[in-house]
């Protein structure tokens, strides 16, 4: 029985686990981790190597937490870089909260104490909730997602070790030199040596995001490019490029679209960031989604089956920052796609913040950063080229957003977050399901009176007004993949990829 307030795992039910990792499904690597006792390895249910007997399994919600019990990562299927479990991304409570701020490298920035008061928990609370349900607390799974980011450094990077230790967030090189040895049961040094030929540019990291299949990547990567930003974000040479705002200094990120992974190529100012730079990635693109669970369910009602069935594996097309989709959203209200490239243009030059030279890139079109919240709340409303009511909402939106009053990150409580939205004047339904949807991570956000849901409701014969709501009760909790369903029957920009696209083979 679970607890009270927590979503049973797939874990609480080891036969059904063990009836994954035999059909080698790699539909449910990065859900649950399988430690065999006789090796003391832990592996991905897909892991090629030969099946072990039941009686040898135990079954871990994370890779932390197969750690914690001794056993070490298998150097086979490298369960380290299968893709996240889709519980933390669909989730919205103190535990899946918690998993998405930890990947965005909250604790290594500020510890557990920075976490606890993000999500508005004592430590101690923190602490049992996280051991409880996935059997490690926070450092350990903050430990265990260093690593990773320590071995993409040692096989991506020229980097001295020293340098890699601290840049992954351990406190010591001491920790680091353990933390590698336990984790992989090989040196720091060995990892490089091992590591593929030509891997160590001492500026760009050449790194692989791994996606759960079926995976419809020109639709999350066109929906992008049709509403890019220039000076912001471009596609070029088959590969959507756009700046980044992290902790320790800008980015770019370059991301190639592949059948089951997007190649990406990261250049940052500070190594510190990659693990937050990759956290973002694979959250603007929903690469950790569950595809096949969302398209049965969405197949189930006959109006969308076809339509589902034409293009599996839709993901939401997220953000990289919460903060700038608001504003980005709020600037497209009753506008055209062009328009609000256009208005958001003009905000980036006059507001935003130029990149630095060694960032800029040849031939690239990118310029600046996003103007941070506080810069936009201190615009005057009346300046900006726009009608005046949706001048006053946007500087609106950036106040509450300056003065941490509204909160859109990834470990934000959505519930809370939706209702302050409300409250801002000139923010409707629209907006606030948009920013619930993109930002937010809401799997059930549904922007019903959109313009381009309900042209797609009149093609496929569904029910239009308030009846499309009492329809839409069949697509829970799946409503914002059931808009990417809509949005694709669509003849629109935001469903075709430039034709000079080229995809990662």
């Amino acid at each position: 029985m679970a607890r009270l307030g927590v979503v049973p795992h797939v874990v609480d039910d080891p036969e059904q686990c063990y009836r994954f990792m035999r059909s080698r499904d790699t539909r449910y690597d990065g859900q649950f981790y399988v430690g065999v006792t006789s090796t003391r390895i832990y592996c991905r249910p897909s892991c090629p190597a030969r099946m072990p007997i039941f009686e040898h399994c135990r079954f871990f919600a994370t890779a932390a937490a197969a750690l914690n019990a001794g056993f070490r990562a298998c150097k086979r299927c490298r369960p380290h870089v299968s893709p996240g479990s889709p519980d933390w991304v669909a989730r919205a409570d103190l535990v899946a909260r918690a998993m998405r701020l930890i990947a965005d490298g909250v604790v290594d920035r500020g510890g557990v104490p920075a976490l606890a008061a993000r999500l508005g928990y004592s430590t101690r609370q923190l602490q049992r909730s996280l051991v409880d349900e996935l059997g490690a607390g926070p450092l350990a799974l903050a430990r265990a997602q260093r690593a990773h980011t320590a071995r993409t450094l040692i096989e991506s990077t020229a980097l001295p070790m020293s340098e890699i230790a601290f840049a992954a967030g351990f406190d010591s090189i001491r920790q680091f030199n353990d933390t590698i040895r336990q984790v992989f049961a090989l040196t720091p040094t060995t990892l490089r040596q091992r590591a593929r030929p030509g891997a160590t540019a001492p500026t760009t990291l050449q790194l692989r995001l791994a996606a759960r299949t079926p995976f419809h990547a020109e639709g999350v990567f066109a929906h992008l490019v049709a509403t890019s930003v220039p000076g912001l974000e471009e596609w070029r040479e088959g590969a959507y490029h756009r700046t980044l705002s992290l902790s320790h200094g800008p980015a770019i990120v370059a991301l190639r679209p592949g059948q089951d992974h997007v190649a990406a190529t990261v250049r940052l100012s500070d190594y510190r960031d990659l693990t937050a730079a990759v956290a973002r990635c694979r959250w603007l693109l929903d690469l950790d989604a569950d595809p096949a669970a969302i398209d049965a369910a969405l197949a189930d009602d006959p109006l969308l089956a076809a339509a589902v069935a034409t293009a599996p594996g839709r993901r939401v097309p997220r953000c990289v920052d919460g903060d700038e989709l608001a504003v980005r959203i709020v600037l497209g209200q009753q506008v055209s796609t062009s328009a609000a490239r256009t208005l958001t243009r003009r905000l980036l030059v006059a507001v935003g913040t130029p990149l630095p030279a060694p960032l800029l890139v040849p031939g690239s079109t990118l310029t600046h950063s996003f103007p941070a919240a506080e810069a936009l709340a201190a615009v005057d409303p009346d300046t900006l080229p726009m009608p005046r009511r949706r001048a006053h909402t946007l500087t609106a939106v950036a106040g509450a957003l300056a003065r941490s009053d509204l909160d859109l990150s990834p470990g934000a409580d959505r519930a809370r977050a939706i209702a302050q939205l409300q409250e801002i004047p000139g923010v409707g339904p629209w907006t606030v399901a948009s920013i619930a949807m993109r930002a937010l991570g809401d799997p059930d956000a549904f922007p019903a009176t959109d313009l381009g849901v309900l042209d797609a409701v009149r093609r496929l014969g569904l029910p239009a007004g308030r009846d499309l709501l009492r329809h839409s009760e069949r697509w829970r909790p799946w409503r914002s993949y059931a808009t990417q369903v809509l949005w694709g029957v669509l003849d629109h920009p935001i469903n075709r990829l430039p034709v000079t696209s080229e995809r990662a083979s």
